[in-house]
Order: structure tokens, then C-alpha cells, then sequence
């Protein structure tokens, strides 16, 4: 391997890595999530001699511990969730039960298929997977230590870092102490909790509590705010609070946890203040699931020359630069929204960027899925974050009774609503709580993409019945703000012939 004789930043005193010599790339990648893996295949294929540093988990946190192996789970929940169902849809149902071994089993297996789908990209891309823990020893250095004591220096022409967060455990007496679970420790159950408590009532600790709860645990979750997803509209919220009471989830908002005490599988005892009242609360697990911390701690950002935010995000501007020159960060590290598809978005920003380009994510589109039973899904604005601007708006919203594949599904909890602006035809949000809210969401985005008025939806044929087409009712309780513009264009027929319609 080709080598540099010297380091931009000699390592610390004392350092093993002081007496090697840094091997030389064209990008060094520390951390293997969404950005860093797709980098490095890219850039790889393109010519450049790229390495991912990676301490645990090939393919970053998305496909081991959490988006897929979590939807995975709730899948399992869901499914479980028929069973209880299954005279409503003429099916009886006699003696069964739920095996964790054999749903954690089911996971796994998903888990080490997506691995190999990783190794493979990674020896076909040429790109280099190096494991072990990696930290800067100085500009544009890395010393990475692998688990047998071997130890490695890497320097590289740029750099980007992709190193993600992880679960927030906060200072609450005795909460580290009682050993909780978050969201890893949680995929990994062999048994059904007695009693689960959850801290948290944001998208982890909710979908976590519904699928428990499936699976056949008493569940509560404790939020210290006055109500679940409390970012989101009002209607939002009181959709959830209703869905988690109808299924047996007991939620206790406005607390703020004081001590835990005892051990998380076992037995523990949670302190706290409810609205000015103490509160206790008892169960045998407890799943910590309040936010999220970046892992940007220990690894020598100062000695790169890589400056962070006071909550310990990585400083970058809109083109996903840090603070020292040819180093980029990207994902959850750098602040960006925390969404394995927001971190994908940074990749393409990424590689325009180091390639000479001129990518930012000033206005980007950050459409999201919470994937409880039904899913919540938006795109754009929601009516609060409207009102908070100051933005007018007409909304149309109807409920998912309107839409008749909902009742084939016997799935009619929910509603869909839409923020059109009222000087024109722009749809300027789209929230669904609901069956395939996410898919359904897509359509929407689509147009908002193209820049269509909300018409084009209103009018459009969709497949009968799908979920889609509850885009038609829902937009055609809108007025248009002008008339259509009344175009030719060319219908094909289901034999291929074309024809002219108006």
C-alpha cells in the first residue's frame, strides 16, 4: 500500500500510532451508514481508493439495529395482531401463542442476508471495510485499533464522517444503573416482557410499545411532555392517544422521571413528577427510547480540526462541510433529520460536493413514516408548522372510511389531510394517519416534486381500489384557486393505440 512519510498532525505523545506510517487514500470514511457505504461503492467504482472504517456494524446501524430489523419486529406484532383478529376475517382460532426465539430468529436471519448483500457491495464496489474503533490523530488522520490489538494509520486526501448517534440514556438517578434496554437490546428478546415500560413517546418508543403490546406484554409509556408525537398537529396526537388506548396501552404524559430503581428484566420502580403529583410506577423491563446522542465523543475531532455544536453535532454548513478543509460529515452526526433516508440524500450531496460540485440541502424535502399500526406519514408542512410561519392555507382532509380499500381491509382508523396554498393550486403538506400512509404519501410528494396543483391528484385515474385513490375525494373537496388549462394528450389503449383525447 502506498504510504505518506509524515502526518498533517503528529499523534499524541505516547501513541503507538506515532512510530507508523499513515497509509495514503483518496477518502477516508469513518463510520459505514447510509452516506458512508454508498460513498464509498460509488467512489470506489469511480476510480478512487477509498476505505471505511467501521467498529461494529457492517453497513451502519440501519440494517442491523434498527429501520429494518425494527419493521421486522412490528411485522411479526402485526401479524400477531390478525391472529387475535382472525374470527372478524372467518378464521378460529385455537391455542396459539407467541415464540420470541423464533420472531428474534426471523430478524437475524433478515439481519445476516443484508450483511452479505453489504460484503458482496463492498468487494464488487473495490472499496475497502476495515474493522475495528477509529479516531483522529490528526488532520485527516485516523489510527484504527481492530478487536485483535492490531493497529492501523489512514490518512486520506478527504475525509467524511459518518459515525450516527445513539440512544440517549439521560442522568436519572439509578436509570443506568437498572441496566435498560434501548432499542438493540430491545430487538434482541427472547421472551415477552411481563410488564414494559417505556420512556419516550417519540417513534422508537411508540412503535416498540405497540408491537409489545401485540406480542402480549403490558405496556406504558411515560412522556414528559403533555401529549404523544407533540411536535405533530393536534389531531395527530389524539388519533394515536385513541389507537393506544383501544389497544390496551396505558400512556402517561406530563411526567418527568426523578430515580429507577432495580434491574431492568426483573423488576423495576420508576419516581416521578406528574403534573406537580409524585408518581410510581412498576414493571419488569424498562426501554429507554428519549432521544438520541451523537457519537462524536472520543474520537479526536480536535485533533482534525473538526468542530461540533454544544449538543455535540458536528458544525457543517449547507454543503455538508465541517469546519477543516476536505472533511465532510454526514447523518445523524451532522444534524441532519434523523432518517436513514435523509443520511442516503447527504451521499448524493456528498459525492456531487467532493467531485467539484455544488449540492446543499437548503430546502429539501424531508418526508417521513412512523410505522405504528396504522402508520402516520407527512410530507411537508404540517398545519402548525403553517400557522407558526404565518403561511394561509386551505385544508381538505377526510377520514379513511371515505376510501373503499380501507374497507376491504377492515382497516378504517384514520384520515388523510392535505395543506393547499391559497393563492394558487400548491399542495404545501400531506398528512396520513393510516393503512399504507407511507405509500400513499409518496404519490403526493411525487406532484408536490413536479410542482403539479393539487388538481392533477383530483383528477387522475388510480387503480380501484387502492389506498391511492382516496386521493380523489380528498382533493376534490378543494375549489381551484383558477381554471384548468385544457391540454391534447395521448391515451394509450390497453392493445397499445394511441389516440388523442382533450
Amino acid at each position: 500500500m502506498e504510504t505518506t512519510e509524515h502526518l498533517d498532525k503528529p499523534a499524541t505523545s505516547g501513541s503507538a500510532a506515532s512510530t507508523i506510517k499513515a497509509e495514503e487514500y483518496d477518502l477516508l470514511i469513518l463510520g459505514s451508514g447510509a452516506a458512508g457505504k454508498l460513498l464509498s461503492w460509488t467512489l470506489a467504482k469511480n476510480g478512487m481508493k477509498v476505505a471505511v472504517i467501521e467498529r461494529k456494524y457492517v453497513g451502519g446501524s440501519c440494517p442491523n439495529i434498527a429501520c429494518l430489523p425494527s419493521k421486522n419486529i412490528i411485522h411479526s406484532a402485526k401479524v400477531a395482531s390478525y391472529f387475535r383478529r382472525s374470527e372478524e376475517f372467518g378464521v378460529t382460532k385455537d391455542n396459539w401463542k407467541i415464540n420470541m426465539q423464533a420472531v428474534r430468529e426471523r430478524k437475524r436471519r433478515m439481519v445476516r442476508g443484508l450483511v452479505e448483500v453489504h460484503l458482496a457491495n463492498y468487494k464488487n464496489s473495490g472499496a475497502e471495510l476495515v474493522m475495528g474503533a477509529g479516531r483522529f490523530i490528526g488532520p485527516k488522520t485516523i489510527e484504527v485499533r481492530s478487536g485483535d490489538g492490531g493497529v492501523r494509520v489512514l490518512h486520506g486526501k478527504r475525509v467524511v464522517i459518518n459515525t450516527g448517534t445513539r440512544a440517549t440514556i439521560e442522568t436519572t438517578p439509578g436509570l443506568r444503573e437498572v441496566n435498560p434496554l434501548t432499542h438493540i437490546e430491545a430487538l434482541e428478546l427472547d421472551r415477552v416482557p411481563e410488564h414494559l415500560i417505556v420512556l419516550g413517546g417519540g417513534f422508537v418508543g411508540l412503535e416498540f410499545a405497540q408491537a409489545m403490546r401485540r406480542f402480549g406484554s403490558r405496556v406504558t409509556v411515560i412522556d414528559r411532555n403533555s401529549r404523544l408525537i407533540h411536535r405533530e398537529d393536534d389531531d395527530i396526537s389524539e388519533a394515536m392517544h385513541e389507537l393506544f388506548k383501544d389497544e390496551g396501552i396505558d400512556v402517561v404524559t406530563s411526567t418527568r422521571i426523578t430515580r429507577v430503581e432495580g434491574r431492568s428484566g426483573e423488576s423495576v420502580k420508576l419516581s416521578g413528577d406528574h403534573r406537580g403529583s409524585a408518581i410510581v410506577l412498576k414493571g419488569s423491563h424498562i426501554l429507554v427510547a428519549a432521544g438520541r446522542t451523537p457519537n462524536t465523543d472520543g474520537i479526536g475531532l480536535e485533533l482534525a480540526g473538526v468542530e461540533t455544536t454544544g449538543n455535540g453535532y458536528i458544525k457543517v454548513n449547507e454543503r455538508l462541510e465541517t469546519t477543516a478543509s476536505d472533511v465532510w460529515a454526514a447523518g445523524e452526526c451532522a444534524g441532519s433529520p434523523h432518517f436513514t433516508h435523509i443520511s442516503e440524500n447527504d451521499f448524493h450531496i456528498v459525492a456531487e460536493n467532493i467531485e467539484g460540485g455544488n449540492h446543499v440541502t437548503t430546502g429539501r424535502q424531508v418526508p417521513f413514516c412512523l410505522f405504528t399500526d396504522p402508520e402516520f406519514a407527512r410530507i411537508g408542512f404540517s398545519e402548525r408548522e403553517a400557522r407558526e410561519r404565518g403561511i394561509s392555507y386551505r385544508l381538505a382532509k377526510i377520514p379513511l372510511g371515505a376510501v373503499l380499500r380501507a374497507r376491504t381491509l377492515s382497516d378504517t382508523r384514520g384520515f388523510m389531510k392535505a395543506l393547499i396554498d391559497s393563492a394558487s393550486d400548491r399542495i404545501l403538506g400531506f398528512s396520513a394517519f393510516g393503512a399504507e400512509a407511507g405509500e400513499v404519501m409518496a404519490s403526493v410528494q411525487v406532484a408536490m416534486i413536479a410542482e403539479l396543483p393539487f388538481s392533477a391528484l383530483r383528477d387522475a385515474i388510480f387503480t380501484h381500489p387502492t389506498m391511492a385513490e382516496g386521493l380523489i375525494p380528498l382533493f376534490s373537496n378543494v375549489t381551484p384557486t383558477s381554471a384548468p388549462v385544457r391540454k391534447e394528450t395521448r391515451v394509450l389503449s390497453a392493445d397499445g393505440a394511441g389516440k388523442a383525447a382533450v
